[in-house]
């Protein structure tokens, strides 16, 4: 009864967060053990007692003083330089541009949504569909989950109790293997359908986009480097990525205003209080779940199906990939966590990194995916394109994801490189 009830809040639109709440609550009900209601309180704000946590709307509050400060279109005009005269030049600025902010901003989402406003209506000028030109753009927002920073890292590193800068490494080559993927997909559209060739800049316009755009690149220089040499931890390297994304854009290049300050911090902590209040929840729904032993009975069900580690991961992405479509990534990510985690560890001696890696991306591909595909309505309303239009288009994209998520339960070493293990 308490799946039914589950499903039937999920299909009748009521705020994920509060799904997961109530199942929680009518749980304890139905169960006849109401003193777990004593308890009820101390879990909510257990799951959000993190250090690691902080991280999330910091790195929101950067991404968007990035946007308001002009560091997104300075980043755009450096991509330039390296792949702009390519045929299809323009896809490939995207997409780099892309792979730039991706390791600042760590939400698709707000990704695919800075993004849009700045990339598709120059690449429908140049000529290129809009419902391609809108998808390119939202296959960038996968790169957000694996590149580091990411959001859905910190919350697995604080659910998982792995250390999150070692998160963040292992999602270094994964994130190269997506990009790769992705240029070769750009490449062969832009051959089929014959788009244009770009032009590359002058020696002048490159030598100035290149100095104008080093300041921008401070910002993943001082979040990827701090975490890596050991100066500050990801939370810290988050307030001074938001610091640094300030004084450039104040200072630097002057487009921000200080008058836009106070709407900028009101929808960070909007958007940052939607999460924590859905991690809260979440905290208190996986309390249910491990309490009634399901972690246990799905290792056992699972065990019954294989043995070997990369079936279970490629059962895994099928499953998820199915949850993603209907559920959202971070409320997604914290229901399979507590059932899914002991499984991939003891019975199938999984790290936690691999796991973490290929749960995270495949969660995020439900961003494109319908029924649900908030990505795809994203990406939608910032554009005008129908949905299914751009979804049409997003297929090569997502077909490429599928392949380096198979690579990546194949090949461990791919997540486990860089962190030695």
């Amino acid at each position: 009864m308490t799946v039914v009830v589950f499903f039937l809040l999920l299909f009748t639109a009521v705020p994920i967060a509060l799904v997961l709440a109530l199942t929680a609550m009518w749980y304890i009900q139905a169960s006849g053990n109401t003193v777990l209601f004593a308890s009820y309180p101390q879990q909510l704000f257990s799951a959000i007692e993190s250090y690691g946590l902080l991280a999330i709307p910091l790195f929101m509050l950067a991404g968007e003083l990035m946007n308001e400060g002009g560091l997104t279109r300075r980043l755009i005009a450096l991509a330039r330089i390296f792949v702009g005269g390519f045929r299809g030049g323009l896809a490939y600025i995207n997409l780099v541009a892309n792979m730039m902010m991706a390791a600042i901003i760590g939400s698709a989402a707000s990704q695919i949504a800075i993004m849009s406003r700045a990339m598709v209506p120059a690449m429908q000028q140049e000529g290129y569909p809009r419902p391609y030109s809108a998808a390119i753009t939202a296959a960038g927002g996968l790169l957000s989950p694996i590149i580091p920073p990411s959001m859905l890292f910190v919350l697995f590193g604080v659910m998982a109790q792995v250390p999150i800068a070692e998160m963040f490494l292992a999602g270094v080559l994964p994130g190269l293997v997506l990009g790769f993927t992705f240029f070769i997909v750009i490449a062969v559209v832009g051959l089929v359908q014959q788009y244009p060739k770009g032009e590359w800049p002058s020696r002048r316009q490159a030598l100035h986009d290149f100095l104008w755009g080093l300041p921008a690149l401070l910002i993943p220089v001082i979040i990827i480097g701090g975490i890596l040499w050991g100066v500050a931890t990801p939370t810290e390297s988050a307030a001074l990525a938001s610091l640094v994304a300030l004084l450039i854009g104040r200072f630097v290049y002057r487009d921000l205003k200080l008058t836009l300050l106070p709407e900028v911090l009101r929808r960070t902590a909007i958007n940052a209080g939607l999460v924590i209040m859905l991690i809260a929840a979440a905290g208190v729904f996986g309390w249910v779940v491990i309490y009634e032993q399901l972690p246990q009975m799905a290792a056992s069900w699972i065990a019954a199906l294989t043995t070997d580690p990369f079936i279970f991961l490629l059962l895994m992405i099928g499953v998820l990939l199915l949850v993603g479509m209907v559920i959202d990534g971070i409320a997604a990510l914290i229901l399979v966590v507590p059932i899914l985690l002991p499984i991939a560890q003891n019975q199938f001696d999984i790290s936690a990194y691999q796991f973490g890696v290929v749960v995270c991306l495949t969660l995020v591909m439900g961003l494109l995916t319908p029924p649900v595909g908030a990505g795809l309505y994203v990406a939608s309303s910032m554009t005008g394109v129908p949905p299914m239009r751009i979804f049409r288009s997003l297929l090569p994209f997502l077909l490429a994801t599928l392949v380096t998520l198979i690579l990546l339960a194949w090949q461990p070493w791919l997540t486990e490189g860089l962190i030695g293990r």
